[in-house]
């Protein structure tokens, strides 16, 4: 494939930045401080999506990624995973670009985004499209859901959020665990909230409180990693905001603290920690990155095993209850 069709494939496929701005999304502007962290976040996304969908091979959209502000890549890399994702899910040319990508080591290390963004493509592709869950990792695959609740919270607010839609016989990936999609999808729509209302803890809090009790734990869960990952870009009142949150959250608290912890091990993996992703994991979780990083290491399964629910989420439950038996959530 030439570099000229590439490029056009870029072109075709990529979507247009005004899509990620406040105003065209109609969600909350919290501060301009706020309001430029969370566009510039999309922006990035999309610059990485951009980056995979013209690519010649992972590596060099992976190049092209490393020349982003550090704290910014692991957005750049989720963005990557969907544009991997949606090359594979065409009816022409490769089928194993997602393969490829979460092969190399740069894709390894960002695995967890890249699985976030292959949710993303999901809600894009028609369902005889989709990825099949056995080609994907079983502990993480239900990261793949969680982007897609982001996505369709994100796009489509009226219907995901406001309406509270659920779909009860969500299709993917099916099997003795199917029934757990929607769990993974409230995660992705907690995360969501988080953009939606601008970074505002209160208004955040307001809005997961508007869900039926049943969908907190997982709403908080994203919310807490999203606010961790992303950060609410006021500097000078960060710490109040997230203090809000761990008061708000009432007995959500270790859902909270087991989100904020995956962004943590996340940023840790990376090894690139901003300051604002170590003060959330300060606040929320009542410790370092380096330790709730090392704490979601030690429980995270290492293969699905016979049980009532998916490794994902006895990884979840380890995490959250020991942030409350540890006594370390600040409430």
């Amino acid at each position: 494939m030439t570099s000229s069709w590439r490029a056009l494939r870029r072109r075709l496929l990529t979507p247009n930045v005004v899509e990620t701005t406040l105003d065209k999304r109609g969600f909350h502007k919290k501060s301009p401080a706020a309001q430029e962290r969370l566009e510039t976040v999309g922006k990035t996304f999309l610059v990485g999506y951009a980056h995979a969908v013209e690519a010649r091979t992972p590596e060099d959209a992976e190049d092209r990624i490393d020349e982003l502000p550090d704290w910014l890549r692991g957005f750049a890399y989720e963005g990557a995973g969907m544009g991997f994702a949606m090359l594979d899910g065409l009816p022409f040319g490769r089928s194993d670009n997602v393969a490829r990508f979460l092969a190399t080591p740069r894709g390894r290390t960002y695995e967890y985004l890249a699985y976030v963004g292959i949710g993303w493509a999901m809600a894009r592709l028609p369902r005889f499209r989709w990825p099949k869950p056995a080609s994907l990792d079983p502990v993480f695959a239900p990261l793949v859901l969680d982007g897609y609740g982001f996505h369709q919270a994100y796009f489509h607010t009226a219907r995901y959020v406001d309406g509270k839609y659920r779909n009860p016989d969500f299709p993917w990936p099916g099997g003795r665990h199917g029934s757990y999609a929607n769990n993974a999808i409230d995660q992705g729509i907690g995360r969501a909230a988080w953009f939606i209302r601008g970074t505002d803890p209160a208004l955040v809090a307001d809005l997961i409180d508007s869900f039926p009790e049943s969908r907190r734990a997982d709403l908080w869960s994203g919310v807490g990693l999203a606010a961790t990952y992303a950060g609410g870009g006021d500097a000078d009142i960060a710490e109040q905001d997230l203090r809000t949150l761990t008061r708000r959250v009432g007995d959500y608290r270790g859902n909270l603290a087991q989100g904020s912890a995956f962004a943590a091990n996340a940023r840790v993996r990376a090894g690139i920690v901003p300051a604002h992703s170590a003060l959330a994991t300060e606040v929320i979780c009542g410790t370092t990155p380096a330790e709730a990083a090392r704490l979601a290491d030690e429980l995270r399964p290492s293969a699905q095993e016979d049980g009532d629910k998916p490794a994902y989420e006895v990884w979840r439950a380890r995490l959250a209850n020991a942030f409350v038996s540890l006594g370390g959530v600040n409430t």
